[in-house]
């Protein structure tokens, strides 16, 4: 018997270790990692995203159910990150503390990326990716096929 991990286990692994570097991150700030992804999704949409819409990508990207997701935008919003714009009541944006925050944390994570990967070879990161994306929506398909069982 070897203690040589499974792939899956390697992976996993991995992931654990990427989460909690983000989570010690995001902690420090306040910020759920829901609250994160949403504040992204919000700030790479442009200047407002329809609210429905961000709720599907946020639901299908964490797996989270849609009260979870509405709970995620109404803390957003009492934390004053998060807001709806006059005239566009099925929109929301970031206010201008959320960009601020947004932005901050974008550097400080762009900066940690650059410390784990920076000095990794560009082909070998960029068959990860296409692996990890193929791995991706085979789960997704997987899911689906559960549900509809």
């Amino acid at each position: 018997m070897t203690d040589i991990p499974t792939l899956t286990q390697s992976i996993g692994q991995a992931e654990s270790a990427l989460q909690a570097v983000l989570n010690r991150l995001l902690t420090e700030t306040g910020t759920t990692f829901a609250q994160w992804v949403t504040l992204n999704m919000i700030a790479r949409s442009g200047p407002a995203m329809q609210q429905e819409q961000l709720v599907r990508q946020i639901s299908g990207a964490l797996k989270l159910n849609e009260p979870t997701v509405l709970a995620t935008l109404g803390e957003l919003t009492a934390l004053g990150l998060v807001t709806t714009p006059l005239g566009n009541p099925a929109c929301v944006e970031l206010t201008m503390a959320g960009d601020a925050q947004f932005h901050s944390l974008r550097q400080n994570i762009d900066r940690i990326t650059a410390r784990l990967y920076g000095d990794l070879p560009v082909d070998e990161l960029a068959t990860t990716r296409r692996v990890l994306g193929t791995v991706t929506e085979r789960a997704n398909a997987e899911l689906g096929r559960q549900r509809g069982a």
